[in-house]
């Protein structure tokens, strides 16, 4: 038995990417960090990097060889040696820590086994870089701790130049915890019964359980009752099962609710006994939607699709994970609403990702510790979501990227997935007697507590602790079991299925087994390695794992499918008929628990909610400044594209391209549209390839605005749904047809200002569902957003992202927002209003200037009826061929979204805003320049500038005349001069080119 390092390099600088990326990462730390460089600038930097293995076991050198050649390198442009260390550079070898899923590790043991090497038993795979030896020691731990390695997952070691020997090497506390070897596997014995209240809360808070005191007492008097001690692993199937992010105990809760105005005077006062049937269910069962197959009752909302198909949707969040280590928290985050989706037999046909991140130039010196530069999150968070679905082959065509010092310590990762079943082919009766069977990965500490971690704060202390709640995801894994499951239904092998997500076995098989019982041992789960205590096999949250109800009957024939796709499976135990969960370890009886104890026992949780009705005219400083702010001024051009440079405006194209958005064929509407694919869609369109050849296309879109919820987060909830709405609209969809599904990140909701924030963000999204007819399907609450330091609650900015899917007949009737023709005709569609709060346009101008030139301005508020008859109208108009192009008016406003269809098809506009229907003349008596501002800047709903040729304009006009839509504004024409020009009668307000539109919005990409 040998053991080896082999080092695999590129062959020349020109190849070596990641030393490229490094370089740039590098001259972006804070310069006083690194002297060094400013004494070198004169030469280049010495950068390389390269890919570690150590391998065990028992080769020949020509077996090594082989591997080497035929599995390790690509030999066009990279070579392979024996490791060894520099004479010339510093060394930094960054490896995982023992038991962190290695998934390359995996890739090459496959690997080896395919060529028929079988002497290899171990692989472990790390990152190699070469620093210059011209840093000092420390510079060089510098670069190490803030970009090469994250001591939640990984260690390293640091070998100097010239044979200095091994430096001081820093690894992460947690490295013990994920020890492979000798945990104790005996069950523990908790003496709950006869603690204190106080012993009760240190429990709660040593075990990282997140349960409050009165769900421990609840769990102290039940087995007082019982005449027992718990066992540890009942504890943790009981803290899993009762935890804000598997329960939904906000939700849930009697909340007494107060409205106060701004001097403290109370107006309204309510008792909600849970938001989530008061409000989001209730309005789902008011609309009636007649395409709804399921909603709320299982792993993801279904609709119809076609005679023969149905499609499912859902959205998660993986926020804590992400914060604490971004690439794995986001890919396992894409792969866990991947499993939702397969979790209802679907298969996977599209994803979309919302990613809010703080301003990328934040200061890492300026930052608590344990917590992440933005640069950073943003980094390793978009890397994972692209790992994830270009390796599975799902297409990601939509989302959003958004920048704000809100997200900085809470950063927020939204992903979504939209599958495709055939009607009435998704299994939902567990049967007594079924099978439970375990597809996919094996089971080890990734992931463990990582319910309950991310239904608490966090803070370094928690999240030091918390290191193994960290996941690390398997794509190709996935991407085979996702077979086996499709195959398996159209087969009916399964009474049911649900993915192992979130608690892992304890909240798979416990909600599964909820209406008959279940009973496991604990030992037929395969392990990734050995030394894991019953509990935490019992509760990990391992990647890649499905679990099937299988009558016994049909359990050989899903093994036959198992064994060709190379899945491997296991008979975890078997669905009884007794309603309680008994799990065994060796044959030893380590948990009963009664299911109705385990899902009805929880107390539900009793909360006082607060919110102040803000005064008539508000006025939020902005949080992000531009370099040269300006006052209000003749000219409008300089504030137009400070605007198109602003991070969340700006060009997102750098994230975008990263995804691959065309595999699998069906995507009609790209995220990137225009004469080069360089400007920014509004909504993706699929016509997915089905059995039954049909045109029908699903169209994808998102809302989400923050900026509002600062002022009142019921008309942020309104507009986050108009806007999701009218981008779907915008491309031609149906709003008849089409359904929404809510995601709520929120702060402490044991805070009555924060949770007063969310009753009044959930009263709004009811009030838009009921408005614009359209049904929730599904959702997701994300709370206790928020990170403690020094004694500080930092909470994040609430913010609630809105997803709409919606179904046309035929896919070909959409269009896109660029530019299409010379000649054509330029219309606004809806009013504007003097509505900047919360808007752009206040982030980035001198609130002073502002605050004198345009008083009493409002946060957008959606008048939901005429924005549901508008939205039906003008999607039928585009649907019927009378629109060339369309885009909604968001951020920025008006004159921000004419110039981005001007820049995404390199054609100029001339427009006069002197028509544009106005509801605020009192503005033309405050300052001459007021009321354009409004004109230009406002980001009043419902409104969308259309491209018409002039043959069909009158047709248009009486399409939506007839329907009772009036505000219909002549804007101006297309052009063939590249420039784009704003007139109000006969004042110029904007006259620049095209190009340098483009330049602008390209030129404030992260």
């Amino acid at each position: 038995m040998t053991s080896f390092q082999i080092e695999v390099r590129a062959t020349s600088e020109r190849h070596d990417v990641n030393a490229r990326k490094l370089a740039r990462e590098i001259l972006q730390l804070p310069i006083d960090t690194l002297p060094s460089l400013a004494a070198i600038s004169d030469t280049p930097l010495y950068l390389h990097t390269a890919q570690l293995y150590q391998l065990t076991g028992s080769l020949s050198p020509q077996d090594t060889e082989r591997l080497t050649q035929e599995l390790l390198t690509d030999p066009v442009i990279q070579e392979a040696h024996l490791s060894t260390y520099a004479n010339n550079a510093h060394t930094v070898d960054v490896f995982f820590h023992p038991g962190v899923t290695d998934t390359l590790a995996e890739s090459v043991l496959e690997g080896a086994r395919m060529l028929g090497l079988s002497g290899i038993e171990h692989v472990e795979t790390g990152r190699r870089y070469l620093l210059d030896e011209r840093l000092s020691e420390a510079e060089v731990h510098t670069i190490a701790e803030a970009l090469l390695f994250n001591p939640v997952i990984q260690n390293y070691e640091l070998h100097l130049a010239h044979g200095n020997g091994l430096a001081p090497a820093t690894h992460s506390p947690l490295e013990a915890q994920v020890d492979n070897g000798n945990t104790a596997t005996q069950v523990a014995t908790i003496p709950l019964t006869s603690m204190s209240d106080e012993q009760l809360q240190e429990v709660s808070k040593q075990g990282l359980l997140s349960l409050n005191l009165s769900e421990m007492r609840a769990i102290q008097q039940h087995f007082r009752e019982q005449g027992r001690e718990p066992t540890d692993v009942e504890l943790e199937t009981l803290a899993q099962t009762w935890s804000e992010h598997c329960s939904h105990k906000t939700f849930k809760a009697t909340i007494r609710y107060h409205e106060v105005d701004a001097q403290g005077n109370e107006l309204e006062q309510e008792t909600i006994r849970g938001l989530l049937k008061s409000y989001i269910m209730r309005a789902t069962d008011e609309v009636q939607h007649p395409y709804l197959v399921s909603a709320f009752s299982d792993n993801a909302g279904i609709v119809r699709f076609t005679e023969t198909h149905d499609i499912a949707f859902k959205v998660e969040t993986h926020n804590h994970p992400s914060a604490i280590e971004p690439f794995g928290g986001a890919n396992t985050g894409v792969g866990g609403v991947i499993r939702d989706v397969v979790g209802v037999s679907a298969q996977p046909i599209a994803c979309t990702d919302i990613l809010c991140f703080g301003p990328l130039d934040t200061d890492s010196k300026t930052l608590p510790k344990g917590v992440l530069s933005p640069r950073r999150i943003a980094s390793g968070v978009v890397s994972g979501v692209r790992d994830y679905g270009n390796k599975m082959g799902i297409p990601t065509v939509n989302g959003a990227v958004l920048y704000h010092s809100g997200f900085t310590y809470n950063p927020l990762v939204f992903c979504g997935c939209l599958g495709m079943l055939p009607h009435g082919s998704h299994p939902r009766q567990v049967e007594p007697g079924d099978l439970i069977v375990v597809l996919g990965g094996r089971t080890g500490r990734d992931g463990v507590h990582g319910a309950t971690f991310s239904s608490g704060e966090m803070s370094h202390e928690i999240n030091t602790q918390a290191g193994t709640a960290v996941q690390i995801g398997a794509p190709i894994t996935e991407k085979k079991v996702t077979d086996v499951i499709i195959q398996a239904r159209d087969l009916g092998l399964y009474h049911a299925i649900t993915d192992c997500g979130a608690g892992g076995f304890s909240s798979a098989v416990g909600e599964m087994g909820e209406k008959t019982g279940a009973r496991v041992e604990l030992t037929n789960a395969p392990l990734k390695y050995q030394g894991l205590a019953p509990w935490e096999i019992w509760l990990s949250e391992a990647q890649e794992r499905m679990v099937l109800a299988v009558p016994q009957e049909k359990l050989q024939a899903l093994l036959d499918i198992c064994a060709i796709e190379e899945v491997e499976a296991s008979i975890l135990g078997e669905f009884t008929n007794d309603q309680r969960l008994t799990i065994l370890y060796q044959g030893q009886e380590v948990a009963n628990l009664s299911m109705e104890f385990l899902h009805d026992g929880n107390p539900v949780k009793e909360l006082e909610a607060s919110w102040a009705r803000p005064e008539a005219s508000t006025q939020v400083a902005g949080s992000w400044t531009p370099s040269n702010s300006e006052a209000i001024t003749h000219s409008f051009t300089p504030t137009l594209l400070t605007l198109l440079r602003h991070p969340n405006i700006a060009s997102k194209e750098d994230v975008v391209r990263r995804y691959d958005h065309e595999v699998q064929g069906a995507t009609v509407l790209k995220p990137m549209v225009g004469r080069s694919g360089n400007g920014p869609g509004d909504a993706a369109v699929l016509q997915p390839i089905i059995d039954k050849p049909s045109q029908a296309g699903i169209v994808l879109s998102n809302g989400v605005n923050p900026l509002y919820g600062r002022i009142d987060p019921y008309h942020m909830a309104l507009n986050a749904v108009d806007e999701a709405l009218r981008n779907l609209t915008a491309v031609g969809g149906d709003i008849t047809r089409t359904s929404v599904l809510d995601n709520f990140c929120w702060g402490n909701p044991n805070d009555t200002e924060q949770l007063g924030m969310l009753v009044r963000a959930v009263k709004g999204c009811y009030d838009a569902s009921i408005g614009f007819k359209v049904p929730f399907i599904s959702g997701k609450d994300s709370l206790n957003n928020e990170y403690r330091a020094d004694g500080q609650r930092m909470p994040v900015i609430p913010t609630l992202v809105i997803s709409a899917v919606g179904v046309i007949d035929d896919a070909s009737r959409t269009v896109d927002m660029s530019l299409k023709t010379p000649g054509n005709l330029l219309y606004l569609v809806g009013t504007t209003r003097n509505e900047l709060a919360g808007s752009h346009y206040t982030e980035i101008i001198d609130q002073a200037s502002f605050a004198q030139f345009v008083p009493q301005t409002a946060v957008p508020q959606v008048q939901i009826e005429h924005a549901y008859t508008t939205m039906k109208v003008l999607g039928e108009a585009i649907r019927l061929g009378m629109v060339r192009a369309c885009h909604d008016l968001s951020e920025g406003g008006l004159a921000v979204a004419a110039s981005e269809m001007a820049l995404a098809s390199l054609l100029g506009a001339k427009l006069d805003v002197s028509q544009v229907a106005r509801t605020d003349a009192a503005l033309d008596e405050v300052h001459p320049h007021a009321r354009n501002i409004v004109r230009l800047f406002s980001e009043s709903p419902s409104r969308f500038i259309v491209e018409i040729t002039p043959e069909q304009l009158n047709a248009f006009e009486q399409h939506l005349r007839a329907a009772g839509v009036e505000d219909l504004a002549y804007l101006g024409t297309v052009t063939n001069t590249p420039r784009f020009i704003v007139q109000d009668g006969d004042e110029e307000l904007i006259n620049v080119s095209v190009e340098e539109l483009q330049e602008a919005w390209k030129g404030g990409q992260a």
